[in-house]
């Protein structure tokens, strides 16, 4: 090969200057060599030069990547109408009625949206019309969405402008990384609980009350911590007392992820008084939704005009009902619960024989490790943790990283993801964690 040759832009390199070309600068990808799919079945993916993937990573795909009966349910339906719901239609009703059966019984009406981020936007509306109130609370260390709402919640990434006045944060709960003075997940629960009425206190003093706090029931961008039970419906108590509500983003928790019920809320032991999805509900077809009681809908309709164009429209909500067939025909729920817990058991064996991963944690099909430094079990190793991600997709697995110092494996695979697949996930993650 000459010299010019060498110079020759991949068409990985090609792809990414157009990108940043035609969609701007800082568009992010994942891994330091980006990955180029045009295919997808099940739990499994394939580039572009036909080599597959197994997809560890990806809950948008909800029940498998292009599954035949959500494509057919498209189909069917893009093929017969589609239009905006100010027109009447079945389909709305039908989804609403069936995707409301799996909630609380006082959880009854839902609002649907294109997106997770809309319905979390819409949530906060509605808390606020409920309550007269504007204060919010989250995590400090958080993420629900992108519009200029939400966004101004995000503690998660870097802000050069601040946070809202109106907005405070309790710490992310960590059950691992336990303060000086706390000996357990006990003790670090009521240390949150005490920011939590501090938090309410500030917001009251403001003059802006408490409207809600918004959190998602398994902590999932924070690091999916393991929590004692009744640490959340404790959060929702001391929240109701001050005249706020408690929403839950369902957006990474809920259609039977955890493998604990359907919803991450049922899993951690509490009802919210707002609900929000997004993401898996259409298996990559756009939709969202909010799910709320008759009272705080009814108020929120008869004091504010809402409509949304494609929100619920025929074919998003044939996509919806199709997702609901599977998850319920396949039994994936009860599969996320034991094929999780085994590939937890996987996880904490290799624990055992490599020093530089420490807690294993997760529930259901949501799990990983966290990157240590030998023989300093709270010491983050934030890039052995990259380079292990990177070495699993040289070796064809997609995965990712999550938490405060980005060092704790993100497992988050379809929900068909079976004990095989586990089995073909962990002995390549022996191989790659060999390697390092």
């Amino acid at each position: 090969m000459n010299a010019f040759q060498n110079m020759t832009p991949s068409r990985t390199q090609l792809m990414m200057a157009r990108r940043e070309r035609l969609l701007g600068p800082n568009n992010p990808t994942f891994y330091e060599e980006p990955v180029h799919f045009v295919r997808g079945e099940g739990v499994w993916l394939y580039d572009a030069s036909g080599r597959r993937y197994l997809d560890a990573y990806n809950n948008v795909p909800h029940v498998g990547h292009c599954h035949p009966h959500v494509v057919d349910a498209i189909a069917r339906q893009a093929s017969t109408l589609n239009t905006h719901t100010r027109y009447l239609h079945d389909t709305i009703l039908d989804y609403a009625e069936r995707l409301t059966a799996t909630y609380h019984r006082s959880l009854s009406t839902v609002l649907f949206t294109c997106t997770g981020s809309e319905a979390n936007d819409v949530a906060l509306r509605m808390a606020r019309t409920a309550t007269g109130n504007h204060g919010i609370i989250v995590t400090d260390f958080t993420y629900h969405g992108n519009t200029t709402a939400v966004m101004e919640l995000a503690t998660l990434l870097p802000r050069e402008d601040g946070f809202s006045t109106y907005l405070r944060t309790i710490p992310a709960p960590d059950s691992y990384h336990l303060l000086p003075g706390e000996a357990s997940k006990e003790d670090m629960a009521a240390r949150v609980l005490q920011h939590l009425d501090a938090a309410i206190a500030s917001l009251q003093d403001a003059g802006h009350g408490v409207a809600a706090i918004l959190l998602c029931p398994i902590f999932a961008n924070e690091g999916f911590p393991d929590l004692p039970a009744g640490f959340l419906q404790n959060i929702a108590t001391k929240v109701r007392a001050a005249g706020g509500v408690v929403i839950a983003d369902e957006v990474q928790a809920g259609f039977g992820r955890t493998g604990g019920g359907m919803w991450g809320h049922q899993y951690s032991g509490f009802i919210p008084d707002i609900a929000t999805m997004g993401k898996p509900m259409g298996n990559g077809h756009p939709i969202g939704g909010v799910v709320t009681t008759s009272e705080i809908m009814h108020a929120f309709r008869t004091k504010n005009l809402y409509f949304n164009t494609f929100g619920g429209n025929p074919v998003s909500c044939a996509a919806g009902l199709a997702v609901l067939d599977v998850i319920e025909r396949e039994k994936l729920i009860e599969n996320a619960g034991t094929v999780g817990a085994y590939s937890k058991n996987k996880m904490r064996s290799l624990a055992k024989k490599f020093g530089f991963l420490g807690d294993v944690r997760g529930a259901g099909l949501f799990f990983g490790a966290e990157f240590i430094r030998p023989g300093e079990r709270l010491t983050a190793d934030p890039k052995l943790a990259k380079r292990a991600t990177n070495l699993m997709r040289e070796n064809g697995v997609v995965m990712g990283l999550i938490g405060r110092k980005e060092n704790l494996f993100k497992i988050r695979p379809p929900m068909p993801f079976s004990q095989s697949n586990a089995d073909y996930l962990f002995e390549i993650m022996e191989h790659v964690l060999g390697r390092l």
